[in-house]
C-alpha cells in the first residue's frame, strides 16, 4: 500500500460525502429509506450511492484491491467471503449510524478498512460533518486530520479507576437475556452509553476521550476493522474478549477495545461471563 492508495481512499471517501451523504442529511424523502433485517437495521439512498462512488473511484485507481461495501454484501452474502480471500480488500461501510442519519442526528460516519489477507493494514474513520478523519496505519500509528490542517498524533486514555471510567456498550445489539447482567455492571462506572455508530465510538477511544468500547456479537469487519487499528495503533488494545486478536475471517465474537492493556484486563474479567 502506497501514499497515492491512502490519498485515492481520502479523496473517495470526502467526494462521496460531499455529493451523495451531505445532500441528504435531513432532507431524505419518504422513499429513501427503507428497513434490512429489522425496524432499526436502516439503509437509505445515500447509503446505496456513496458506495457506488467510493468502490467506482478505488477500483478505478487501485485495480488490484477488492472493493466490498457492506451494502453490496447485504444485496449477496457470498461477497463476505471474498473479504477473506482477497489478498487486498478495501471495505466499506458508507454511512455507519445510518439510523442516526435517518432520524436527522448529527452522529454518522464513514469507515474504511484496507485488508491484507484478512488483517486490517489502514483503517480511516470520517466525519463527513466535522469533515475530518481518524487514520490508522498497521505499525505506523493513528492521526487525525483535516484538509487545511497537518495530521496530529492521537492516544488513548491511560484511566483505570472503574469509577472515572466512560464508556460504550451496544447492549441492543445482544440477546434480550445478556442485557439486564449487562445493565447491572453500569453502576461501576461514571458513564456508560452507547451512540449508535461504531464511527465515532471508535475515534472517541482512539482519541481518549472515552475508555472503552464493548461491541456486540457479530462483529462485522466494515463496523470494526478500522476501529481496531485506530484503537491499537493509538496505544490502546482491540481484540476479542476471548483474547484472540482481530480477525476478519472471524464472524461471530465480542470485540472489546479499551485505553491500555490493564484497563483491557480488568474489562474482559468483567464481562467475559456475561456475554
Amino acid at each position: 500500500m502506497t501514499p497515492a492508495h491512502r490519498a485515492l481512499l481520502i479523496s473517495a471517501v470526502r467526494e462521496a460525502a460531499r455529493t451523495a451523504i451531505l445532500p441528504r442529511f435531513r432532507n431524505l424523502a419518504a422513499g429513501e429509506v427503507r428497513t434490512k433485517s429489522g425496524p432499526a437495521d436502516l439503509v437509505t439512498e445515500a447509503d446505496i450511492e456513496a458506495e457506488a462512488l467510493i468502490a467506482a473511484r478505488v477500483s478505478a485507481g487501485w485495480p488490484e484491491a477488492e472493493v466490498l461495501g457492506e451494502e453490496s454484501v447485504a444485496r449477496d452474502h457470498g461477497l463476505r467471503a471474498r473479504m477473506d480471500l482477497a489478498e487486498w480488500a478495501v471495505v466499506v461501510d458508507p454511512v455507519d449510524g445510518t439510523w442516526n442519519f435517518a432520524k436527522g442526528l448529527a452522529v454518522f460516519g464513514v469507515i474504511l478498512a484496507v485488508l491484507h489477507h484478512g488483517k486490517p493494514v489502514y483503517g480511516l474513520i470520517y466525519d463527513p460533518l466535522g469533515d475530518d478523519w481518524v487514520e490508522a496505519v498497521a505499525g505506523g500509528g493513528a492521526t487525525i486530520a483535516r484538509a487545511d490542517q497537518t495530521p496530529r498524533a492521537i492516544a488513548t486514555s491511560g484511566a483505570s479507576d472503574r469509577r472515572r471510567l466512560t464508556g460504550y456498550v451496544a447492549t441492543g445489539l445482544f440477546p434480550h437475556a445478556k442485557r439486564a447482567p449487562l445493565f447491572a455492571t453500569f453502576a461501576d462506572f461514571a458513564r456508560v452509553t452507547s451512540l449508535r455508530c461504531s464511527a465515532h465510538e471508535y475515534r472517541m477511544v482512539a482519541q481518549g476521550h472515552v475508555d472503552f468500547v464493548l461491541s456486540g456479537p457479530v462483529p462485522h469487519p466494515w463496523d470494526h476493522a478500522a476501529g481496531v487499528l485506530a484503537v491499537i495503533e493509538a496505544g490502546g488494545v482491540a481484540r476479542f474478549i476471548d483474547g484472540a486478536p482481530y480477525d476478519s475471517h472471524r464472524h461471530r465474537g465480542v470485540i472489546l477495545a479499551a485505553g491500555s492493556e490493564a484497563l483491557w484486563q480488568d474489562l474482559a474479567a468483567l464481562y467475559a461471563p456475561l456475554v
